[in-house]
Formats: C-alpha cells, structure tokens, sequence
C-alpha cells in the first residue's frame, strides 16, 4: 500500500478542519464513538448538520475559537493508499507551524474560500510550499455552495493561482483545482451532480492517483547513526553501520566513499534484521557492511563514488525563524544537521523575503518570529550537505539556542 503524506492550509474559515472530517466521515474512517460525538455536539449547538470540524480540532482553544493552532496528524486509509494528513493552522502568527506541518509532506491541499478568492494567506500557503518544493498541490476551492457552484468565480480564482505560479521559482509542481462542497461532500470523496460543469476528478481520487517520489534523481546519502560491533563468538569479526538511507538507492557492489576520511570500499551486503537485500530503497533503515575494513565512527556518511555532497563550513540558506527573539547578525547557535552537530554564527543577515512574492528587503536589522529570510552562516567542523533543492534531506537543518535550547530556526541550504 503507497503511503501519502499531506499537508493542509487555509486562511481561518475556509473550512480546514470540515474538510478532513468529511473525508474521515465519507471514508469511513471515523469510530462509532467518535461519531456519536460529533452528531451530540452539533445538536447541542443547534445546528442542522454534522459539524466535521470537531473530528480533528482536539484543542480546546481550538474547538472554543474554532480556528487550528497547533499541528494536528490524521491517519486514514483507503483500498490502495494509507495517508498521513498534517493539518496546520492558516493564520499568520503560526506560519511555523506550517513550515513543520509541509516539511515531510509529499503533496498540499490549499483551501480557499470561493466567496472570499484568494487573499493574503493564500500567497504565504503557496509560497511556503513553493519553498519546501512540495510537488502535488491541489487547490480546493471550498464552499462553492455558497456561490451557487458558480463556473466563473472558480475559473478567476484558477487563473489567479497560475499567475502567481508564474513568480514561483519552483516551475515542477502539479498543480490541480477541485471546485468542492466540505459541509455537502460536493467532489471532496465522490463527485458531485451540483457541478456539472466539472469534468475531473474528485479531491480524493486525485490524492489516491499521486505518484510518490520525493525527489527525483536525488543523490544517494547514508550518515551512520551506529557501528554495529556484536563480538560474540557468532560475530567475532561483524561490523555492520546503521542508519537510514535518504536521497537515492543503495545497492550491493556499488562503489562508495566514506567522509570525511575519503577512504573507500564497496557494499558488501544489506541488511535488515535477519533478512538480506540486493537494493536499498530511499527511507530504509538498513545496516551496510563494507568489503573493506575501514575506520567509520557515528556522524560520517556513506556515498556512491563520485556523487559525493559539498563538504563546508560555510552554508548559505533561506531560514524560518521560530523564536520570540529575533535572528540577528553575529548571533550564535547550535546547529543540527542530520545526525551532525555543531557550534554556528550568523555571519549575516541578507535579506527578509516577502511571502506575497512581492520581493525581498534587502539588509534587515533582524529576523522575527515567523520571518523567512536569506542567512548565511560559518560552522565549527565541516557539514557534508547538498542544496535542498536537490537533496532535501540532507539539505535542511535547524538551529538551536544552547541557552534554552528551543528549537529556533529551521533552514534550506542554498
């Protein structure tokens, strides 16, 4: 069964939450117990519907103001697709959340509200996805009811979104537009008799229908977390490097190279608990051993020969700040870079970018909370990274205040 993993985001009211509940109600995928819930609670409201939004909002801040705040996980399946749908909140002040919520998503659903267009949020929603290279969007143009399932206002918010497409620079996405109904189920699971003017597929046949490949031509990249060392009488000599596998494929007999030593070997087997493999796919975790006994510690990385990552202490990023206190030149970090570590300086601030796609300011004082902007940074050891448009694995990182050791930033290596 393919596993997709979604991100949602949507300006508040656009119907966020009564999306994913309205796929969780027409899938089947909600409990008895949870259902007599949801039908109790819209009574006690008065309404005359069901009220899908108290499916996911679980906070109670969230439910009172009925808004998203904080990243929620939803887990569904179908007959061929198993999905993981994180849904973040819309609204400016948690565009950290977002960035959390999309950076290990594979495919994005925008809300819009029919009657409102797009508006301020949606060009942060798409920008922040443009940023994170998230392939599959589908742009669900919500409460077409309340439009009369008009054709035309659908059509102007389509060509809207393609022209701001058009300023992206990130000119792979596949982009599709689904006119829906969350409340009355309009296209979101089955298509609808009330848009007859549609002619494509429903929200949930589209997301069944994606082809999962987190990047394409990506470059094969295994830091070791561990060195296997059993010395039992069985193993004497085993030494076997843990750890899993981002990027590329992995295979028995490939040539490799191991960093920093620059020494190098070849694959001598795979392995997975008691089981042995020719190939490796990207996101396994798997244990290697080498032809060659060479000196390999946890923190170094196992490539193919000649596709070696750029070995740096110098990063150029575009970063997410998700502190109170501002980012600002000179300032000192830990930074966190796969299974690596290391002390960090900000050795500038170059610019604060405008998530409307309006531009940059060039040279600000300082980043604040929920600010994206362009950094570059000098570290205390050498980073083996690539640009996270190429590996976005090993193309990410956070930093880290030693001070209160909060999670402060997260970036995307140039």
């Amino acid at each position: 069964m393919n596993v997709l993993k979604i991100a949602t985001a949507g300006s508040v009211d656009d119907g966020k939450s009564t999306l994913i509940g309205r796929i969780l109600y027409d899938t089947k995928s909600l409990t008895e117990d949870k259902l007599q819930e949801i039908e109790n609670k819209s009574k006690q409201r008065g309404f005359d519907y069901l009220d899908f939004s108290l499916a996911t909002d679980g906070l109670v801040a969230e439910r009172e103001q009925g808004i998203t705040i904080d990243v929620a996980h939803i887990y569904f399946s179908t007959n061929n697709t198993s999905f993981i749908i994180a849904d973040t909140p819309g609204h400016v002040e948690y565009t950290r959340n977002m960035v959390t919520g999309a950076s290990t998503s594979q495919a994005s659903i925008i809300l819009i509200d029919a009657r409102n267009g797009v508006v301020e949020q949606t060009y942060r929603h798409f920008f922040i996805n443009n940023l994170l290279r998230v392939k599959n969007i589908v742009v669900a143009v919500n409460k077409m009811d309340l439009v009369d399932y008009s054709e035309e206002k659908f059509n102007s918010i389509k060509n809207e979104i393609l022209a701001l497409a058009e300023k992206s620079d990130y000119q792979n996405q596949n982009i599709h537009f689904v006119p829906i109904s969350a409340l009355h189920g309009d296209n979101v699971v089955i298509n609808s008799n009330n848009i007859n003017w549609y002619n494509g597929k429903s929200l949930l046949d589209y997301l069944e229908n994606i082809e999962v490949n987190d990047q394409e031509n990506a470059q094969a990249r295994f830091p070791v977390q561990i060195v296997i060392r059993p010395k039992t009488e069985e193993y004497h000599d085993y030494r076997g490097y843990a750890g899993k596998l981002y990027g590329g494929d992995l295979s028995v007999g490939d040539d490799v190279i191991i960093l920093p030593s620059e020494t190098t070997s070849k694959v001598k087997t795979i392995e997975f608990f008691d089981s042995e493999f020719s190939t490796a796919k990207s996101g396994s975790s798997i244990t290697l051993t080498l032809e060659d006994d060479v000196n390999i510690s946890r923190g170094d990385m196992i490539v193919k020969n000649g596709e070696q990552p750029h070995i740096t202490k110098q990063l150029k990023a575009t970063i997410c700040w998700m502190d109170k206190t501002p980012l600002q030149a000179s300032n000192k970090y830990y930074i966190k870079h796969g299974i690596n570590d290391a002390q960090a300086k900000i050795t500038s601030l170059t610019s604060l970018i405008h998530t409307d796609f309006s531009g940059k300011e060039e040279n600000p004082k300082e980043l604040a909370l929920n600010e994206i902007g362009e950094i570059s940074l000098k570290v205390s050891k050498p980073l083996f990274v690539d640009s996270y448009k190429n590996n976005k694995a090993n193309g990410a990182f956070i930093l880290i205040d030693a001070k209160t050791n909060h999670t402060v930033g997260v970036g995307f290596i140039k």
